[in-house]
C-alpha cells in the first residue's frame, strides 16, 4: 500500500481530474479528511458500475479518512441528466423511499457500521421553499456558466428540462451542505460529474470564501479492452442485491473476464497489493488455460460485496457444474446455479426415462434419440449416469423435491421445476 491516498489511486488507475491535485495530496498527507460519493435511489440495487466510485470511497476509509455517503432521496426524485441523451422517467416518491431504505442497506453492508456516516439529502432539501432556493443559491449561478458545463452542453440539441438543468445547483447545495455540517472537503464521482462537482466547489467559494479547502477527484471511464462499457453481462446488468443477480451469477462475471482486462479490474476492484497483483498477472501468462487472475479477482469481489460464504458456494457450484457430481448440491445452490440453464417443468409423478425425456419435459425430440442417449451414457439425472431405459426418475428423491437436473453430454444442463 501506498503512503498516500493519491498515490495509492494513481498506481490502480483510478484517477481521471482532480481540483487541486498538489493540494488535495498535502491534505490527505497532513490529516484525515471527511470524503463524499452519492448516489441517487432512482432504482432498487445499485450493480457493479456504481461500484466504481465507491471502491475509491472504500479506499480512503481504508487510509484512515471517513467516508461520507449521500443517498439522493431528493435530487432522486429529480433526475441527474449526466450520461443521458434524454429525460429520465420520474418515479413516485414511495418508490424513492423504497429504494433509499434497500441502497441504504447495501452501502451498509460494504462500509460497515464505524468510521462512516451515512445521509439523505431529502432531510435539507424538501425544506427549502421555491422562493428559499431561488434566493439563496439561484442567485449564485450563472445560466452561462452552467450551459458551458458538459453534462448540459450535450443536451442542448436534443432537450433539456429545467428540472433537469437545475439539478447542478441541487448537488452543489448537498456539498455545501456537507462541507457545513460534516466537514466534508472532498467529493468524488464518475468522470460524467466533473460538471457538477466543480459546481459545488464554486459555490462552497463563494459562500464561505475563496479559501475554502474543498476539493474534487473523478475516476476515469471504465472501459474494457474491447472498447465497450464495463459492467454488463449476457443478461444485463450485473446487480449487487443477490435476488436480481445471485452471488454465483455475480462470481461467474468477474471469473469469465478477458484476459486482457483483468490486470486493470484487480488494480481497481480488489484490495490486493501490487506484488500480489503481478504475480497473477504472471501465473495468467504463463498458464491463462488455468485462470488464476480471474478466480481471485472473483474471490475477492464477490467476498467483498457478499462475504466469503457466498465464495464457497459458488465455487462449489462451479466444481459440481464442471464435474457434473450435482448430487450434493443445497436446493439454494440449485437455484443459483441453473437460474439460467434452459428449463422444463414436471409433475411429481414418477415417469420412465424415456418418456420424462420427450414427453414430460421435451428435452428429447423424439423417443429414438432419447433411448439412443441413454443407451450411450449420455444422460445423467441428478448426478447420476443412466444406461437402462426402463430406469424411473422420481421428482421427488432430490433437491427437496423441487427439482431435476438433466445433464445430456458433459455440458448442456436442463433443470427440470416439479410441480405438484
Amino acid at each position: 500500500m501506498a503512503d498516500n491516498i493519491i498515490d495509492e489511486l494513481d498506481w490502480r488507475g483510478a484517477l481521471n481530474q482532480m481540483t487541486d491535485e498538489d493540494g488535495l495530496r498535502k491534505l490527505t498527507k497532513d490529516q484525515s479528511i471527511s470524503v463524499y460519493c452519492g448516489t441517487d435511489p432512482t432504482g432498487d440495487s445499485l450493480h457493479v458500475g456504481h461500484l466504481i466510485p465507491f471502491m475509491i470511497l472504500k479506499r480512503f476509509q481504508q487510509f484512515g479518512h471517513h467516508p461520507v455517503i449521500l443517498i439522493g432521496g431528493a435530487t432522486g426524485s429529480i433526475g441527474d441528466p449526466s450520461g443521458r441523451n434524454s429525460e429520465r422517467v420520474l418515479q413516485s416518491m414511495d418508490v424513492i423511499h423504497e429504494n433509499e431504505k434497500k441502497l441504504t442497506d447495501q452501502m451498509i453492508k460494504l462500509f460497515g457500521t464505524e468510521n462512516f456516516t451515512i445521509v439523505n439529502n431529502y432531510d435539507w432539501q424538501s425544506k427549502y421553499s421555491m422562493l428559499e432556493f431561488l434566493r439563496d443559491f439561484g442567485k449564485l449561478f450563472s445560466v452561462n456558466s452552467m450551459l458551458a458545463k458538459e453534462v448540459v452542453a450535450s443536451r442542448l440539441e436534443t432537450g433539456i428540462s429545467y428540472t433537469e438543468f437545475t439539478y447542478q445547483i441541487l448537488q452543489s447545495v448537498d456539498f455545501l451542505t456537507l462541507y457545513r455540517e460534516h466537514g466534508v472537503q472532498l467529493q468524488i464521482g464518475g468522470a460524467d460529474q466533473w460538471g457538477n462537482i466543480t459546481a459545488g466547489i464554486d459555490l462552497i467559494h463563494r459562500t464561505e470564501g475563496p479559501d475554502a479547502k474543498v476539493f474534487g477527484l473523478t475516476n476515469p471511464l471504465m472501459l474494457k479492452s474491447d472498447g465497450t462499457k464495463f459492467g454488463k453481462s449476457a443478461g444485463g446488468a450485473v446487480w449487487l442485491d443477490p435476488k436480481k443477480t445471485t452471488p454465483y451469477e455475480f462470481y461467474q462475471f468477474w471469473f469469465n473476464q478477458d484476459d486482457a482486462d483483468v490486470e486493470k479490474f484487480l488494480k481497481f476492484f480488489t484490495f490486493l497489493s501490487k506484488d500480489e497483483i503481478a504475480d497473477l498477472v504472471q501465473q495468467t501468462k504463463d498458464q491463462p488455460q488455468k485462470r488464476a487472475a480471474q478466480r481471485r479477482l472473483a474471490e475477492e469481489v464477490t467476498a467483498f460485496v457478499h462475504g466469503q460464504a457466498a465464495v464457497d458456494e459458488a465455487e462449489a457450484i462451479s466444481a459440481a457444474l464442471f464435474s457434473g457430481d450435482v448430487a450434493d448440491l443445497t436446493t439454494s445452490e440449485i437455484e443459483q446455479g441453473f437460474a439460467s440453464v434452459p428449463s422444463a417443468t414436471a409433475t411429481s409423478e414418477e415417469k420412465n426415462i424415456v418418456e420424462f425425456l420427450v414427453d414430460v419435459t421435451g428435452i428429447e425430440k423424439s423417443r429414438r434419440q432419447a433411448r439412443e442417449d441413454v443407451t450411450n451414457g449420455a444422460i445423467s439425472i441428478n448426478g447420476e449416469r443412466i444406461t437402462d431405459i426402463e430406469f424411473v426418475v422420481n421428482p421427488k428423491n432430490h433437491f427437496d423435491g423441487k427439482f431435476v437436473i438433466v445433464r445430456r453430454g458433459k455440458k448442456k444442463y436442463f433443470l427440470v421445476h416439479v410441480t405438484d
